[in-house]
């Protein structure tokens, strides 16, 4: 049991710099880390990815607005906004089968990625 917290602070440590150095979100990490290396449901995982991201990101928007890069408005509309959709979205996925709610999250993941992958410039050097 120590080995397994002592992995998972460890898991914690790594999705906390690389959501602060990429500024990602957290769950895009954590909920495959937590469904493939500690065999977690998909729902379990994205229960637990969600509480675990809050002082994350509450870290990392103080840090970025003490640096100056924060709109705060906006943030505060996509905050409102979010956290409404979040409701709504958590109700819809405790009642999703546990198949199609991670096949969603993988192609959300593919998605990403596609969109993410560097492309060759279209501007002539």
């Amino acid at each position: 049991m120590i080995l397994r917290d002592v992995l998972t602070v460890a898991a914690g440590l790594f999705v906390g710099v690389a959501s602060g150095v990429l500024g990602i979100g957290g769950g895009i990490l954590l909920v495959p880390l937590m469904t493939l290396g500690f065999g977690l449901t998909q729902h379990v995982a994205q229960g637990t990815s969600l509480a675990a991201v809050i002082p994350t990101a509450a870290v990392g928007a103080v840090t970025h607005d003490r640096g100056g890069a924060v709109l705060r408005r906006p943030a505060l509309y996509m905050g409102l906004g979010s956290a409404a959709g979040a409701v709504v979205g958590a109700l819809v996925a405790i009642h999703l089968p546990r198949e199609i709610l991670a096949r969603a999250f993988g192609v959300i993941l593919l998605f990403a990625a596609y969109r993410l992958w560097p492309r060759k410039s279209d501007t002539v050097a």
